[in-house]
């Protein structure tokens, strides 16, 4: 398995409110150079949904990530994984989630599945002190959850 890096830059601003946090971005996100690359995954279906609007392309997301307070960024800065499989990562180097808490007004941190969770919970937290409100995976290999059930359960990040 060989080391790859995120080269992705976290997106936020000193207003953030919110934090989203991935695990590590898909190779589909890696060849975007963008969050949430891949067609497949819901992440921006739901907030469209959400948010009643509609990207047109990355920096549309931008925009509306600023103009709505949320950072977005992933736990972890590089590893060793097979193809986008959060299953198979190893050998992890974590991002520095504190300098966003530190530069910005986040009091709320949101996780993006059980694994963004995981690495959280024993990697992060005591750095932040900022407890994770776990929300399920929109990836496209959480068939369990629908668009709706999605929806339903991300709508908190609204309250």
């Amino acid at each position: 398995m060989d080391r790859v890096y995120h080269e992705i830059e976290p997106v936020y601003d000193h207003s953030s409110k919110i934090l989203i946090l991935g695990s590590f971005p898909s190779v589909k996100s890696r060849e975007n150079h963008f969050y949430y690359g891949h067609p497949q995954n819901r992440f921006w279906k739901v907030l469209e949904k959400l948010y009643d609007i509609h990207f047109t392309d990355i920096e549309s997301k931008k925009q509306f990530l600023h103009k709505n307070h949320i950072a977005l960024w992933d736990v972890i800065e590089s590893c060793e994984i097979e193809g986008s499989s959060d299953a198979s990562i190893r050998n992890i180097k974590l991002n520095d989630i504190k300098k966003i808490i530190d530069e910005s007004a986040v009091e709320k941190i949101y996780v993006n599945g059980k694994k963004a969770q995981e690495y959280y919970n024993k990697y992060v937290l005591d750095k932040t002190k900022i407890s994770c409100i776990p929300l399920p995976s929109t990836s496209p290999a959480n068939a369990a959850y629908s668009l709706d059930k999605l929806i339903e359960k991300w709508k908190q990040i609204k309250e």
